[in-house]
């Protein structure tokens, strides 16, 4: 069982950035792939990036495209969203997961762990 938890959300301004981490209870969050998805008020939970486990290959939602960086350092249990040139329609919870899979998983029902989610909101 691999307990995840995020923290770093906040308040920003239009353009500003923030980096969102999740930590992971056991070492075997190495091994897993891990996703960034984010939740708006009245919406369905989206998709925002992936990782693999190893940390060599991943990709992100069109919507978050050269904004947005996904990361993890597996020696700390922890994976890392960057999210620059932050706009009021990034304004969602974001929750971390992970998979045990050697694919890259975009949607959510391929997420067996899940944090509680960091809200992140974005003033205009």
């Amino acid at each position: 069982q691999v307990r995840l938890v995020e923290s770093g959300g906040g308040l920003v301004q239009a353009g500003g950035s923030l980096t969102l981490s999740c930590a992971a209870s056991e070492r075997t969050f190495g091994d897993k792939a891990m996703g960034w998805f984010r939740q708006a008020p009245g919406k369905e939970r989206e998709f925002v990036a992936a990782i693999n486990w190893s940390g060599d290959r991943s990709y992100r939602a069109d919507s978050v495209e050269g904004r947005f960086t996904i990361s993890r350092d597996n020696a700390k249990n922890t994976g890392f969203l960057q999210m620059n040139s932050l706009q009021p329609e990034d304004t969602a919870v974001y929750y971390c997961a992970a998979a045990s899979v050697s694919y890259i998983p975009a949607a959510s029902q391929d997420y067996v762990y899940w944090g509680q989610g960091t809200q992140v909101t974005v003033s205009s």
